[in-house]
């Protein structure tokens, strides 16, 4: 590789990498807005929990069943259009939303909002494959993946402020009309992979000599490619871990606020905060995991997440127990959980893009981020009838026992390098 080339990979892969930070952040603002939205929504039109949560398990299978299928559409399309068309009728929807006076509409529109937000990660998934080698992936993955965690919590903070001081209907216009310019910029800042600059693959930069480039994988057909995920046993328990993960991680997100103002007596405000200091602990969370499971056990995803898994069990208990006075240890353990719940929420991507080829990862990482969402939907409407019939004691109880089983997930993975 020429010195010319060189600088031009290090240019695109920074920028690779700060775009897809950018741009899957802001799919965030037009996602978790809804989350701090519901307690205002719930007391303008007095709907229950149960018929909100129906409304987020019925978003969350389409969420989940979207990241398989664009997942696939992603392995065959060009990740710089795939992305951020997505990113733009997500705002466009998000937008049309501000307007919406009945449960049926806003359920309508947030069935098509979910499926527009499925198009984000697949692509990206597929971008920092071909921009980044296997031997950095994990941490390069975790930077990437940051993004969860920068656009939760600014969506929190910047969505709790417009509710509390414009309404709510303005936490759905200000996020849309932001998305929609981001994902316009998003058009010109993304690149596919360095074949499309008509550069070698990433191995060829990074000195990898076995490296031997597979021309013939440039080709997968669609039973290939549905093979490398779907025969692969290895796949289907990092999917089963990541339902644990998403049962957990959608209770926290979108119940949290509601459980700190009900349980807790905190304030909207109070508790958007809250919920934002567990998003910005999963930063070093997620990168943290991603950096151990690479330098210290050699790419083996699963001692990590059991070890992550395991502490989260820990950190939802106090947080559960701790006394509704103490508003700065609950904000303390909510960040815990968001620290330790990162790390396996980035880890069951990795293993995913481990275990599949990287033509495939795309598909792969849609598919168990689909099973994921079967979590998140159970979580919708299980944690919203949990409540609402045996109160905030039993939901908390179900995510200690999610965590618990995602580590057993994680331990059937030991001998594989994932």
């Amino acid at each position: 590789m020429t010195m010319a080339e060189r600088k031009i990979y290090n240019k695109w892969r920074l920028r690779i990498l700060i775009s897809i930070i950018l741009g899957y952040g802001t799919y965030y603002l037009c996602r978790l807005n809804f989350s701090i939205i519901m307690p205002a929504y719930i007391e303008e039109f007095s709907y229950s929990k149960t018929q909100l949560g129906w409304v987020i398990t019925i978003t969350s299978i389409v969420y989940g069943v979207g990241k398989f299928v664009n997942g696939y559409f992603s392995d065959k399309s060009n990740a710089r259009y795939f992305m951020p068309a997505g990113l733009i009728l997500s705002a466009i929807i998000t937008f049309i939303l501000g307007f919406t006076n009945s449960l049926v509409f806003l359920g309508i529109f947030l069935i098509f909002n979910y499926w527009f937000q499925s198009m984000g990660w697949p692509p990206a998934a597929r971008m920092l494959t071909h921009w980044f080698a296997p031997q950095e992936l994990g941490t390069k993955w975790a930077l990437g993946a940051a993004s969860h965690q920068i656009g939760g919590a600014l969506t929190l903070i910047f969505c709790g402020y417009l509710v509390a001081n414009f309404g709510w209907r303005y936490a759905f216009f200000i996020p849309g009309i932001i998305a929609f310019i981001v994902g316009v910029i998003l058009f010109s800042a993304l690149r596919d992979s360095p074949k499309e600059l008509g550069l070698p693959p990433v191995e060829a930069y990074k000195g990898d000599e076995d490296f031997k480039e597979d021309t013939s994988e440039n080709h997968l057909g669609s039973m290939e490619i549905f093979l490398k995920v779907f025969a692969n046993r290895n796949i289907w328990y990092i999917c089963f871990a990541n339902m644990c993960v998403y049962f957990i991680r959608s209770g926290i997100v979108v119940w949290a606020p509601l459980f700190l103002i009900e349980f807790k007596d905190f304030s909207l405000v109070d508790s958007g905060w809250q919920v934002a200091a567990y998003e910005f602990a999963g930063l070093p969370g997620g990168f943290m995991a991603g950096w151990i499971s690479d330098k210290l056990f050699g790419g083996k995803r699963g001692f990590v997440g059991i070890m992550f898994m395991s502490l989260l069990a820990l950190a939802l208990y106090t947080f559960w127990k701790l006394p509704a006075e103490h508003i700065y240890l609950s904000a303390s353990s909510l960040a815990c959980i968001g620290f330790f719940l990162s790390g396996p929420q980035i880890l069951v991507g990795l293993a995913s893009a481990d275990f599949a080829s990287k033509k495939a990862v795309g598909t792969a990482n849609g598919w168990v981020g689909t099973v994921g969402q079967l979590g998140a939907s159970l979580s919708g409407i299980g944690v919203g009838l949990l409540t609402q019939y045996y109160g905030w004691d039993a939901a908390f109880m179900a995510f200690i026992g999610a965590a618990i089983l995602g580590a057993v997930f994680f331990s059937l993975t030991l001998k594989n390098r994932a």
